[in-house]
């Protein structure tokens, strides 16, 4: 039988999360405060990210296991060889509005988004700041394809993708992986195991091992900057 916990509440003036090995069964880690840049730089460092529906408290989440992308595993099949001849992959060009798109595309297949007008302003902030970035996906000089998230200390810890065209949100992907791997970057954190995540080469890992590649990752950063 699993046991319950009190999932505790943030402070409002205090940044301190609890230790990410503290979350529940289902990785729930804690609630409430804000999501104001500051306290989302102080959670991503610690592997901690919110997730959470339209009119719900704030949720902050350390799932086990945990899903990774190295660059170097990034599945690229024929289908999409050819589909990425058609695409321009580029980046940090229009960060907002891929933001939006993420936000959009999933409204209209009737999906919930986590993606709220406060999340915006505070990843917008970071992407001036130059920890949020983002690599669009343009075919014909419209944009139909991208994804978002944030680069810190060589982990670039992905937020949400889209795609309006088949491929697109695919291309970006590998987009990123190229761009991380010219970084020297280590892996990319894709949070949430998902089927179509692993089709593409991401690998499912034991939350402790996750937060030992990251606390590694931040503590002997070689890469470039973004």
């Amino acid at each position: 039988m699993a046991t319950k916990r009190l999932i505790p509440q943030l402070h409002p003036n205090d940044y301190t999360f609890p230790d990410p090995e503290d979350a529940s069964d289902e990785g729930l880690l804690a609630w409430g405060g804000d999501l104001k840049p500051e306290r989302l730089l102080r959670a991503y460092v610690q592997g901690i990210f919110p997730w959470f529906n339209e009119g719900d408290p704030i949720l902050w989440w350390s799932p086990d296991p945990r899903l990774v992308l190295f660059p170097s595993d990034i599945k690229i099949s024929k289908s999409l060889i050819k589909s990425m001849k058609h695409f321009e992959i580029h980046y940090d060009t229009c960060f907002e509005q891929v933001m939006r798109l993420c936000l959009e595309t999933r409204l209209a297949k009737g999906q919930k988004s986590w993606i709220s007008e406060d999340l915006i302003a505070a990843f917008c902030t970071l992407h001036v700041k130059g920890f949020a970035h983002s690599v669009e996906c343009f075919f014909e000089d419209e944009l139909v394809g991208g994804l978002y998230g944030l680069y810190l200390g060589g982990v670039f810890c992905g937020e949400s993708m889209f795609s309006i065209k088949r491929d697109a949100s695919k291309a970006a992907l590998v987009g990123l992986c190229k761009k991380l791997k010219s970084l020297g970057g280590d892996f990319i954190d894709c949070q949430l195991p998902t089927d179509h995540l692993q089709s593409l080469g991401a690998s499912v890992i034991p939350r402790e091992k996750f937060l030992a590649m990251l606390e590694n990752a931040l503590e002997n950063c070689t890469t470039k900057a973004w």
